[in-house]
């Protein structure tokens, strides 16, 4: 009977999650995410990832919020993702997960760099990484960037270097006009949580509220699933229960880089 009890209250916390991601959005300091409190001004903002799939596996929330808001969203993926040989498959499967995730596929860039090649190991230059982030800011009026922060969610060299190189474009640009926002990494339990990390998200922002920290869920986690189901190559059963049990399909933290 106890069991079964638990086993209920988590069906109904469950079911409670998901509906809660029907906010949109939670700021314990009232502001909205990238609105200033006065008439909404559309952002150019720049997404970027270091693989084809991160962007359904880890921000997909983020997506949905800024489509649902009218920004304009580039998406700048490093690599092809190509450590298994299978680069320009899952070059493809990028174009279709952005389709899903509507953003315009004349603004998703895909990059094949020699220096910047899918893998555990493999550091990637962060001041090529800089320099590349920047004539995108400057080619697309870019005014607003968001990445992984310097845990890339799951320790991956790759993200972290992405987290890298933007920090290092960000101290040693003279451009003082962008802002700059990173995903927050959580811990393994909060991490396989999935939505009933919302409500631990919303608590630890009204513990320490803040301009600088926001709440983005996702008003629509099966998109999410639609979106990482064009990764077919990557689509296998372990991903499909990450998608499912991950905290990131259903909430993003963000934190301003300062």
């Amino acid at each position: 009977m106890a069991w079964l009890l638990i086993i209920i209250s988590v069906v109904l916390v469950w079911v409670a999650s998901l509906c809660k991601t029907r906010q949109a959005s939670f700021s314990p300091s009232k502001t909205v995410f990238l609105n200033n409190g006065e008439v909404l001004q559309k952002r150019n903002v720049l997404l970027v990832i270091a693989h084809p799939d991160d962007e359904s596996m880890f921000f997909s929330p983020t997506i949905t919020f800024l489509n649902s808001r009218g920004h304009n969203l580039h998406l700048l993926c490093m690599s092809t993702g190509n450590a298994d040989g299978m680069g320009n498959i899952r070059k493809e499967e990028l174009y279709q997960a952005s389709a899903i995730l509507k953003v315009p596929l004349q603004q998703v860039k895909i990059l094949d760099h020699p220096d910047f090649q899918d893998g555990f190991g493999k550091v990637w230059n962060h001041a090529l990484l800089a320099k590349i982030i920047e004539e995108e800011v400057i080619s697309h009026a870019i005014d607003t960037i968001i990445t992984f922060d310097d845990y890339g969610v799951s320790g991956h060299c790759n993200h972290i270097d992405v987290h890298r190189g933007l920090w290092m474009l960000l101290h040693d640009t003279s451009e003082r006009n962008i802002e700059a926002w990173e995903l927050v990494s959580t811990n393994i339990l909060r991490k396989y949580s999935g939505p009933i990390d919302i409500w631990l998200s919303i608590l630890s922002s009204m513990c320490y509220p803040s301009e600088n920290m926001h709440c983005l869920l996702n008003k629509n986690p099966h998109k999410s699933f639609l979106a990482m189901a064009q990764h077919q190559s990557q689509w296998v059963w372990f991903r499909k229960l990450f998608v499912s049990f991950s905290s990131y399909t259903y909430v993003n933290r963000l934190r301003k880089i300062k």
